[in-house]
């Protein structure tokens, strides 16, 4: 069992940057891949951002540029800096990962961009 607990989120003018952190209940992100996903009001969730356990990266097109993924071992934690943000990326944000045949998800975390 691995649970996941994502903090970080708030509100902040467009332009502006938050950074998210996901915390594992024990080691999984050594071996597994980490994602973050988001989901808006009235829309499907969506795939953001993807880092391997090798630490190649994949993002979505919307925000690549602007959001980093990032993992640090030790700290069981992943990360995701999300700069210049706009309107548009106001959603819930989820931390998953999966291992042992199991995908586990975080209760995510509110980002709302507005002036």
């Amino acid at each position: 069992q691995v649970q996941l607990v994502e903090s970080g989120g708030g509100l902040v003018q467009p332009g502006g940057s938050l950074r998210l952190s996901c915390v594992a209940s024990r080691t999984i992100f050594s071996f597994s891949a980490a994602y973050w996903y988001r989901q808006a009001p009235g829309k499907q969730r969506e795939l953001v951002a993807v880092i391997d356990y090798g630490g190649s990266t994949t993002y979505a097109d919307s925000v690549k540029g602007r959001f980093t993924i990032s993992r640090d071992n030790g700290r069981n934690t992943v990360d995701l800096q999300m700069n210049n943000l706009k309107p548009e990326d106001t959603a819930v944000y989820y931390c998953n990962a999966n291992t042992g045949g199991r995908s586990y998800w975080g209760q995510g975390t509110q980002v709302t961009v507005s002036s």
